[in-house]
């Protein structure tokens, strides 16, 4: 199998606390031509952003692409709502989820391909409550404590 070269531009580190991923899908994302050069210079956020199937067609708001410096007049709004591209069936597929109680799309991960294609990968995800996070840090607390014993004893 071979690794495929990608850019991480933007990582969403705080969707894997806040939800329990179900599945994942990878989706090509419309931006202009100003927008993508901002995404290559690594000016994007994901953080507050989450995906919605309006009118069979995954849109996602809230990701902020920041103005790129020398677009003058070509630059759009930095909060627009950019749709994703997926192939039918799968977004038929989320439909499903989303109508399912408690299930919602969140992006991951935004990069780009060595296509030189931005892409999006959105999850399927189900909100955690306050116990289960502090069930997922107790755990991780432990095991950095059994590795940190491991290491002192070789």
């Amino acid at each position: 199998m071979v690794k495929r070269q990608r850019k991480l531009v933007a990582n969403n580190k705080k969707a894997r606390h806040d939800y329990f991923i179900e599945e994942v899908y990878e989706a090509g994302v419309v931006l202009t031509g100003t927008e993508i050069k901002s995404v290559r210079q690594g000016k994007v956020s994901i953080k507050e952003s989450y995906a919605k199937i309006e009118n069979a067609e995954l849109i996602l708001y809230g990701m902020n692409i920041s103005p790129y410096e020398q677009g003058n007049r070509y630059n759009v709004e930095p909060l627009r709502p950019r749709k994703l591209l997926l192939h039918k069936q799968e977004i038929r597929k989320l439909i499903g989820y989303t109508t399912m109680k408690g299930l919602t799309l969140v992006p991951l991960t935004m990069y780009i391909n060595e296509d030189g294609r931005a892409k999006v990968e959105i999850a399927v995800a189900r909100g955690k409550k306050n116990y289960d996070k502090r069930e997922d840090i107790a755990k991780r607390d432990a095991q950095r404590e059994m590795d940190r014993r491991m290491k002192d004893r070789f």
